[in-house]
């Protein structure tokens, strides 16, 4: 038996966004096969904040996903348990993914350590945003152009 089973992965209150095109996806609502790029405020000690505003470090960390953790990122919206995750994920990347469940159990594991994605025994029920675009932070500039990023 694993961990997870019978749990429901939601995205915690995290700015994200897509780009680039649609890849492998299934056709469910909200689901785009698109990369994600997961925003955050970075946070300095006094000393590292006055060598970051000296030499111009961003203020953010970025963490773009590649695709399988996109589509994962995707699907953890909390209304999907994971054995239907891993279930929509192995008929989306068949041998790619393959053993479904070790790797889908590693990749949420991951991102709950990271404080990214929260375990809950029943579906979500709308305590918070989970979509793109929302910061949470309130300390984040809009995205650079450049960046070519959706949060629609």
């Amino acid at each position: 038996m694993n961990e997870l089973d019978g749990s429901y992965p939601v995205r915690l209150p995290v700015w994200w966004g897509r780009r680039g095109a649609a890849g492998p996806h299934p056709e469910l609502e909200g689901v785009t096969g698109r990369f994600i790029v997961i925003r955050h405020p970075k946070r300095f000690r006094r000393f590292e904040g006055l060598l970051a505003r000296m030499f111009g470090a961003p203020n953010e960390l970025r963490r773009p996903l590649d695709d399988l953790n996109s589509l994962l990122w995707e699907l953890c919206d909390g209304t999907r348990s994971f054995e239907e995750i891993c279930e929509l994920m192995d008929s989306t990347f068949h041998e790619r993914i393959a053993p479904v469940n070790e790797r889908t159990t590693a990749a949420i594991t991951r991102f709950n350590q990271l404080g990214l994605i929260g375990l809950s025994k029943a579906p979500f029920d709308g305590e918070w945003k989970r979509g793109p675009g929302h910061d949470p932070s309130g300390e984040l500039l809009p995205p650079d152009e450049k960046l070519m990023l959706d949060w629609s």
